[in-house]
């Protein structure tokens, strides 16, 4: 059944994937900001700003790649490559979501508002070019979840830890590489012209890409949680209590990608799958009351 133009519009916007745009939220909660009541309303408009931008990201990527999505067998039903949505109206609508973006963000500062340009910039090369070079593709897509953190870090005018840059930016490349690797291995012959970039990869090499990511991020997580640094500055030495969870976290991931082919759509996963919904928000809980109990 066709869409409407609202319809249309609303499902290009993406607005299931802004879930990705909590990265935003982690510099006001590891800072223990959680309490200050402006500061937690500047995290929340950056987290909407965030919103507004990606899904203008999504239009535009979906406007780029339409001739190529009519030959996936899934991509061909995003409304721009059907034909639900006009591609004059899908390109004013970014612009207008893009330039309402970045007018919020100078509110928040002029730090912000410029890591939200950049974000966008980001994007664009992305989307324009450079999604079709081999593992730099996945780097880019992962800055951009560095570029979410940094811009949460900045509406609220707080330091971006280390810990913080390194344990997101690894998540962010596993996440990438297991996407990558079951576009891959869900592709049938006639898509290997929509999707150029998946021909200089292999399974076996994505699963090594994906080894050591994992391993780095889990090693990475637990120096972070056993760190006596760590424990002095978030005044609590029991931040290892919440690695149980991120082990869970990454092996059941890891079960989906092997054992049920799942993993091309991490926002998809995460909303469908319960044992891994229920591991973060275990370990979200976990984190808050150590923070702030």
């Amino acid at each position: 059944m066709a869409r409407g133009t609202a319809a249309a519009a609303l499902v290009s916007m993406r607005p299931l994937h802004w879930i990705k745009n909590v990265f935003v939220l982690a510099p006001l909660v590891f800072a223990q900001r959680l309490v200050d009541t402006d500061a937690v309303l500047r995290a929340l408009a950056a987290f909407a700003l965030f919103c507004l931008m990606s899904s203008a990201v999504y239009l535009v990527n979906d406007l780029a790649d339409r001739e190529l999505d009519r030959l996936h067998r899934q991509k061909r039903n995003r409304p721009i490559a059907a034909g639900e949505l006009a591609p004059r109206l899908a390109a004013t609508l970014a612009v207008l979501l893009a330039a309402g973006g970045f007018a919020g963000a100078l509110f928040l500062g002029k730090e912000f508002a410029g890591i939200l340009a950049g974000y966008l910039a980001l994007n664009l090369v992305y989307s324009l070019g450079l999604k079709n070079v081999v593992i730099l593709d996945v780097m880019l897509v992962a800055s951009g979840f560095l570029l979410r953190a940094w811009g949460g870090a900045a509406a609220v005018a707080v330091g971006m830890s280390n810990w913080l840059i390194l344990c997101t930016g690894l998540i962010a490349l596993f996440l990438g590489f297991v996407k990558r690797r079951q576009e891959l291995d869900g592709l049938v012959d006639m898509e290997t012209a929509q999707r150029p970039i998946l021909e200089e990869y292999s399974v076996g090499f994505l699963d090594q890409m994906i080894g050591v990511v994992t391993a780095s991020t889990v090693l990475s997580y637990a120096f972070y949680a056993f760190s006596p640094e760590v424990a002095e500055k978030l005044d609590t030495p029991y931040m290892g209590l919440t690695l149980p969870f991120v082990l869970y976290g990454i092996f059941r991931y890891l079960y989906l990608v092997h054992r049920r082919g799942e993993g091309e759509s991490p926002t998809g996963l995460v909303v469908r799958d319960g044992p891994l919904r229920t591991a973060i928000l275990l370990w979200g809980a976990v984190v808050l009351v150590l923070l702030f109990a």
